[in-house]
Protein backbone atom coordinates (compact mmCIF):
# COMPACT_ATOMS: atom_id res chain seq x y z
CA UNK A 1 0.00 0.00 0.00
CA UNK A 2 1.42 3.38 -0.98
CA UNK A 3 1.99 6.10 1.58
CA UNK A 4 -0.73 8.24 -0.03
CA UNK A 5 -3.29 5.43 0.12
CA UNK A 6 -2.47 4.75 3.76
CA UNK A 7 -2.61 8.46 4.56
CA UNK A 8 -6.04 8.99 3.00
CA UNK A 9 -7.54 5.87 4.58
CA UNK A 10 -6.18 6.73 8.02
CA UNK A 11 -7.36 10.33 7.66
CA UNK A 12 -10.93 9.20 7.00
CA UNK A 13 -10.95 6.43 9.61
CA UNK A 14 -9.58 8.73 12.31
CA UNK A 15 -12.29 11.26 11.43
CA UNK A 16 -15.05 8.72 12.08
CA UNK A 17 -15.40 6.43 9.08
CA UNK A 18 -15.95 2.76 9.90
CA UNK A 19 -14.97 1.43 6.46
CA UNK A 20 -12.98 2.97 3.61
CA UNK A 21 -12.54 1.29 0.25
CA UNK A 22 -10.79 2.44 -2.92
CA UNK A 23 -11.50 1.12 -6.39
CA UNK A 24 -10.98 1.74 -10.07
CA UNK A 25 -14.05 3.22 -11.74
CA UNK A 26 -12.37 3.80 -15.09
CA UNK A 27 -14.61 1.25 -16.83
CA UNK A 28 -17.67 3.36 -16.07
CA UNK A 29 -18.79 6.04 -18.56
CA UNK A 30 -16.56 9.10 -18.25
CA UNK A 31 -19.48 11.52 -17.83
CA UNK A 32 -20.82 9.84 -14.67
CA UNK A 33 -17.42 9.94 -12.94
CA UNK A 34 -16.34 13.45 -14.00
CA UNK A 35 -13.59 11.85 -16.08
CA UNK A 36 -11.88 10.68 -12.89
CA UNK A 37 -10.59 7.10 -12.63
CA UNK A 38 -10.67 6.37 -8.89
CA UNK A 39 -13.55 6.07 -6.44
CA UNK A 40 -13.28 6.15 -2.66
CA UNK A 41 -16.24 4.78 -0.71
CA UNK A 42 -16.74 5.76 2.92
CA UNK A 43 -19.11 3.96 5.30
CA UNK A 44 -20.39 4.67 8.79
CA UNK A 45 -22.36 2.11 10.78
CA UNK A 46 -25.55 2.47 12.78
CA UNK A 47 -25.35 1.88 16.54
CA UNK A 48 -26.48 -1.64 17.38
CA UNK A 49 -29.34 -0.46 19.59
CA UNK A 50 -30.83 1.57 16.73
CA UNK A 51 -31.05 -1.46 14.45
CA UNK A 52 -32.32 -3.72 17.23
CA UNK A 53 -35.07 -1.17 17.80
CA UNK A 54 -36.59 -1.41 14.31
CA UNK A 55 -37.64 -5.06 14.42
CA UNK A 56 -41.34 -4.11 14.34
CA UNK A 57 -41.46 -0.62 12.83
CA UNK A 58 -38.99 2.17 12.03
CA UNK A 59 -38.41 4.46 15.00
CA UNK A 60 -37.84 8.16 15.57
CA UNK A 61 -34.36 7.27 16.84
CA UNK A 62 -33.63 5.48 13.55
CA UNK A 63 -34.88 8.50 11.61
CA UNK A 64 -32.71 10.87 13.67
CA UNK A 65 -29.60 8.73 13.21
CA UNK A 66 -30.26 8.48 9.48
CA UNK A 67 -30.01 12.25 9.22
CA UNK A 68 -27.02 12.51 11.54
CA UNK A 69 -25.12 9.85 9.63
CA UNK A 70 -25.79 11.54 6.30
CA UNK A 71 -24.39 14.78 7.71
CA UNK A 72 -21.34 12.91 8.99
CA UNK A 73 -20.78 11.32 5.58
CA UNK A 74 -20.92 14.72 3.87
CA UNK A 75 -18.27 15.93 6.30
CA UNK A 76 -16.08 12.89 5.70
CA UNK A 77 -16.14 12.97 1.90
CA UNK A 78 -15.58 16.74 1.94
CA UNK A 79 -12.60 16.21 4.23
CA UNK A 80 -11.20 13.51 1.97
CA UNK A 81 -11.68 15.56 -1.19
CA UNK A 82 -10.19 18.70 0.35
CA UNK A 83 -7.18 16.71 1.57
CA UNK A 84 -6.54 15.35 -1.91
CA UNK A 85 -7.03 18.75 -3.55
CA UNK A 86 -4.53 20.29 -1.12
CA UNK A 87 -2.04 17.69 -2.37
CA UNK A 88 -2.61 18.78 -5.98
CA UNK A 89 -5.11 16.17 -7.16
CA UNK A 90 -8.61 16.52 -8.54
CA UNK A 91 -11.33 15.31 -6.18
CA UNK A 92 -15.12 15.52 -6.16
CA UNK A 93 -17.02 14.73 -2.94
CA UNK A 94 -20.37 13.14 -3.77
CA UNK A 95 -22.25 14.95 -1.01
CA UNK A 96 -26.05 15.00 -0.86
CA UNK A 97 -26.12 18.44 -2.48
CA UNK A 98 -23.84 17.26 -5.29
CA UNK A 99 -25.78 14.04 -5.93
CA UNK A 100 -29.17 15.77 -6.02
CA UNK A 101 -28.03 17.77 -9.05
CA UNK A 102 -27.82 14.57 -11.10
CA UNK A 103 -30.64 12.45 -9.64
CA UNK A 104 -33.67 11.47 -11.69
CA UNK A 105 -36.53 10.04 -9.66
CA UNK A 106 -34.84 7.60 -7.30
CA UNK A 107 -31.83 6.92 -9.52
CA UNK A 108 -28.56 8.81 -9.06
CA UNK A 109 -26.03 9.24 -11.83
CA UNK A 110 -23.26 7.36 -10.03
CA UNK A 111 -24.62 5.52 -6.98
CA UNK A 112 -22.37 5.24 -3.94
CA UNK A 113 -23.15 1.50 -4.02
CA UNK A 114 -21.49 1.22 -7.42
CA UNK A 115 -18.33 2.85 -6.07
CA UNK A 116 -18.52 0.54 -3.04
CA UNK A 117 -18.60 -2.64 -5.13
CA UNK A 118 -15.71 -1.37 -7.29
CA UNK A 119 -13.83 -0.67 -4.05
CA UNK A 120 -14.42 -4.19 -2.75
CA UNK A 121 -16.41 -3.11 0.30
CA UNK A 122 -19.38 -5.36 -0.39
CA UNK A 123 -22.06 -6.46 -2.82
CA UNK A 124 -25.61 -5.44 -3.63
CA UNK A 125 -28.08 -7.52 -1.65
CA UNK A 126 -31.45 -8.74 -2.87
CA UNK A 127 -32.91 -5.68 -1.13
CA UNK A 128 -30.74 -3.39 -3.33
CA UNK A 129 -28.68 -2.21 -0.34
CA UNK A 130 -24.94 -2.65 0.01
CA UNK A 131 -24.11 -5.68 2.16
CA UNK A 132 -20.71 -5.88 3.85
CA UNK A 133 -18.99 -8.78 5.57
CA UNK A 134 -18.30 -6.61 8.63
CA UNK A 135 -21.65 -4.93 9.31
CA UNK A 136 -24.17 -6.44 6.94
CA UNK A 137 -26.31 -3.61 5.57
CA UNK A 138 -26.49 -1.52 8.78
CA UNK A 139 -24.40 1.25 7.23
CA UNK A 140 -24.75 4.51 5.33
CA UNK A 141 -22.25 5.27 2.55
CA UNK A 142 -20.92 8.11 0.43
CA UNK A 143 -18.07 8.49 -2.04
CA UNK A 144 -15.31 10.62 -3.53
CA UNK A 145 -14.11 10.71 -7.15
CA UNK A 146 -10.45 11.49 -7.76
CA UNK A 147 -7.42 11.16 -10.02
CA UNK A 148 -5.02 10.55 -7.11
CA UNK A 149 -2.77 7.52 -7.74
CA UNK A 150 -4.26 5.35 -5.00
CA UNK A 151 -4.03 1.59 -4.62
CA UNK A 152 -7.29 -0.07 -5.63
CA UNK A 153 -9.05 -3.17 -4.33
CA UNK A 154 -10.37 -6.13 -6.27
CA UNK A 155 -13.97 -5.29 -7.25
CA UNK A 156 -16.92 -7.43 -6.19
CA UNK A 157 -18.99 -8.38 -9.22
CA UNK A 158 -21.63 -10.72 -7.86
CA UNK A 159 -23.76 -11.30 -4.81
CA UNK A 160 -22.79 -13.44 -1.82
CA UNK A 161 -26.42 -13.75 -0.69
CA UNK A 162 -26.84 -17.13 -2.36
CA UNK A 163 -30.10 -18.90 -1.47
CA UNK A 164 -30.82 -16.64 1.52
CA UNK A 165 -34.23 -14.97 1.28
CA UNK A 166 -34.42 -13.35 4.72
CA UNK A 167 -35.03 -9.87 3.34
CA UNK A 168 -37.30 -11.13 0.56
CA UNK A 169 -39.58 -12.87 3.03
CA UNK A 170 -39.55 -10.04 5.58
CA UNK A 171 -40.16 -7.10 3.21
CA UNK A 172 -43.49 -5.45 4.18
CA UNK A 173 -43.85 -4.09 0.64
CA UNK A 174 -43.12 -7.32 -1.20
CA UNK A 175 -40.60 -5.21 -3.12
CA UNK A 176 -37.82 -7.81 -3.22
CA UNK A 177 -38.01 -10.52 -5.88
CA UNK A 178 -35.31 -12.78 -4.46
CA UNK A 179 -33.12 -12.58 -7.53
CA UNK A 180 -29.39 -12.26 -6.92
CA UNK A 181 -27.47 -9.21 -8.12
CA UNK A 182 -24.43 -9.18 -10.34
CA UNK A 183 -22.87 -6.37 -12.36
CA UNK A 184 -24.95 -7.25 -15.42
CA UNK A 185 -28.28 -7.01 -13.57
CA UNK A 186 -30.20 -3.72 -13.45
CA UNK A 187 -31.76 -2.82 -10.10
CA UNK A 188 -35.35 -2.84 -11.36
CA UNK A 189 -34.95 -6.49 -12.34
CA UNK A 190 -34.87 -7.59 -8.70
CA UNK A 191 -36.22 -4.71 -6.61
CA UNK A 192 -39.30 -2.44 -6.80
CA UNK A 193 -38.11 0.94 -5.50
CA UNK A 194 -41.52 2.62 -5.79
CA UNK A 195 -43.29 -0.05 -3.77
CA UNK A 196 -40.55 0.04 -1.13
CA UNK A 197 -40.75 3.83 -0.82
CA UNK A 198 -44.54 3.88 -0.63
CA UNK A 199 -44.73 1.25 2.09
CA UNK A 200 -41.82 2.77 4.03
CA UNK A 201 -43.66 6.10 4.12
CA UNK A 202 -46.76 4.39 5.46
CA UNK A 203 -44.76 2.62 8.17
CA UNK A 204 -42.92 5.79 9.19
CA UNK A 205 -46.21 7.68 9.50
CA UNK A 206 -47.70 4.92 11.64
CA UNK A 207 -44.66 4.71 13.91
CA UNK A 208 -43.52 8.31 14.47
CA UNK A 209 -45.69 10.56 12.32
CA UNK A 210 -43.17 11.64 9.69
CA UNK A 211 -43.75 11.16 5.97
CA UNK A 212 -40.35 9.74 5.09
CA UNK A 213 -39.33 6.62 3.18
CA UNK A 214 -37.56 4.82 6.03
CA UNK A 215 -38.30 1.22 6.95
CA UNK A 216 -35.12 -0.75 7.64
CA UNK A 217 -36.69 -4.18 7.98
CA UNK A 218 -34.37 -5.67 5.34
CA UNK A 219 -31.38 -4.25 7.22
CA UNK A 220 -32.49 -5.71 10.54
CA UNK A 221 -33.11 -9.26 9.26
CA UNK A 222 -29.99 -9.64 7.08
CA UNK A 223 -27.86 -12.52 8.43
CA UNK A 224 -24.70 -10.46 8.04
CA UNK A 225 -26.29 -7.69 10.09
CA UNK A 226 -27.51 -10.22 12.66
CA UNK A 227 -24.00 -11.68 12.99
CA UNK A 228 -22.61 -8.24 13.86
CA UNK A 229 -25.48 -7.46 16.24
CA UNK A 230 -24.99 -10.72 18.10
CA UNK A 231 -21.20 -10.34 18.37
CA UNK A 232 -20.83 -8.53 21.69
Amino acid sequence: MTDLTTYIKEKLLSAGADLVGIGSISELPSNVRCGLPIGICVAVKYPKEIIRGISELPTKEYYDHYGTMNEKLDELVSLGANTLKALGYQAVPQTRVYVRQFTTGNISMLPHKTVATRAGLGWIGKCALLVTEEYGSMIRISSILTDAPLDTATPINESKCGACNACTNACPAGAISGKNWDVSVYRDEFYDADSCSRTARERSMISFGVDTSLCGKCIEVCPYTRRYLENE
